[in-house]
Parts: structure tokens; sequence; C-alpha cells
């Protein structure tokens, strides 16, 4: 069997936790933040976990981490 490619884009975005869930960063953080709240722009920067129903596809793309 062929080893599998790890998709390069998505090995720079997500991270594997010990617990073997994946770790995002939120969207909505590029530019526009005139018009957020602090409140909104405060929970913008913390990390949340990949969808339970999206985390076989990401689990597809970083097939060694």
């Amino acid at each position: 069997m062929p080893k599998i490619k790890t998709h390069k884009g998505a090995k720079k975005r997500f991270k594997i936790t010990g617990t073997g869930k994946i770790k995002r960063h939120s969207s909505y953080t590029g530019h526009l933040f005139l018009n957020k709240s602090a409140k909104r722009k405060r929970n913008l920067r913390k990390a949340s976990l990949v969808d339970k129903a999206d985390e076989k596809r990401m689990k597809r793309l970083l097939p060694y981490s």
C-alpha cells in the first residue's frame, strides 16, 4: 500500500489533541472588527473543536497525526 499524503492546508490549520479530537481556530477574525462587539472578538480568540460530523473527513486529511 502506498503512503497517504497529508493535506498541507489542513496541517497548517488543525491540531490533534491528546484524546484524538481535532482543534481549530474560529473564522471571522481577519478584518472588519469595528462592528464586532468586544465580547464577540474575545470569544473568537479561543480555539474550539471540529464538529463530530466533520471529524472523520478531517482525520482523512491528517493521516499520520
